[in-house]
């Protein structure tokens, strides 16, 4: 009990910090293909010598067999920071979040036809809810064609962090923080060449708040708190670790209103309870008839 409770206070703090994600990105004057590429290096860093120091050896053969399945993985979960990064700059943190979390509407959808899975009335309804939310969302954005290009970055995002999900699915042996350490080299397999054929790298016109932000981004959001949501991941059940992972974007609302001053209306706070409420009710078991 006592380990499941240390478990449930890692995931819940991984969450809260992953909230908080959006301010720091806004100080970091890079283009997002460089942010991205950082927080993987710095990230890849840290968690690779947080495996060298636990000793956690990882078997050859099992990257060899998943390896392009891994290497996809990596460069989806790139992309997929790359535009949430730009969802950031085009539009609020509120509502580039709650479009962000479209990702396992997406996932709910695609699953019945790469896994033969059948589709539930349960699954068709929470569909339609989640996506009036985000029609909600959408259609009440304040900011005109700035908010609305924001928006289609989140859903973008969405996509690629969806690909990550269901790619995951299919790689059986590498697992928890191995799994994450090697999808974070092939991201910056994929981002090097393409932050060389982009924008460069700029990151020598940093200064001090700029470097601050990126080592918080790299290795707090990213490395430690990485290491923090695996450790607890493995001692959760699924349905404690749907709840609990709604802290994130909970908290991405809260950091928008009240930290940022961003302003959210009452039809983007319903939207936002469709997507986040029918999403998590959608991941709820079933209650089995005696």
């Amino acid at each position: 009990m006592k380990k499941e409770n240390t478990a449930k206070i890692l995931m819940a703090a991984s969450m809260f910090v992953f909230g908080t994600l959006a301010p720091f990105v806004r100080n970091i004057p890079v283009s997002s293909g460089e942010l991205a590429l950082y927080r993987a290096v710095l990230a890849a860093v840290l968690v690779g010598g947080f495996l060298l120091i636990t000793k956690q050896g990882l078997s050859v053969g099992s990257i060899k067999k998943e390896l392009m399945l891994l290497l996809l993985s990596g460069a989806a979960m790139g992309i997929n920071w790359i535009l949430l990064f730009e969802a950031y700059k085009y539009t609020t943190v509120s509502v580039a979040t709650l479009s962000y979390y479209f990702a396992p509407v997406i996932v709910m959808v695609v699953c019945p036809l790469l896994f033969k899975e059948k589709f539930t009335g349960k699954q068709v309804l929470c569909f339609v809810m989640s996506t009036a939310g985000l029609v909600l969302i959408t259609g009440t954005a304040g900011g005109g064609k700035q908010d609305l290009l924001g928006i289609a970055f989140g859903l973008g995002a969405a996509c690629f962090y969806a690909t990550v999900m269901l790619l995951n699915k299919f790689i059986k042996g590498v697992t928890g923080l191995h799994r994450t350490f090697i999808q974070f080299l092939s991201a910056i397999v994929v981002l090097v060449p393409y932050v060389a054929l982009t924008g460069g790298f700029t990151l020598g016109g940093l200064n001090s708040v700029g470097w601050t932000n990126l080592l918080i981004v790299g290795l707090v959001h990213t490395g430690i708190t990485y290491c923090m949501y695996f450790s607890a991941l493995k001692e959760l059940p699924g349905q404690e670790v749907a709840i609990l992972s709604y802290i994130d974007p909970l908290i991405a609302v809260l950091v928008s209103v009240v930290w940022l001053h961003e302003g959210i209306s009452v039809p983007q706070i319903v939207g936002g309870l469709l997507i986040l409420g029918f999403t998590l009710w959608s991941e709820m078991p079933a209650k089995r008839k005696n």
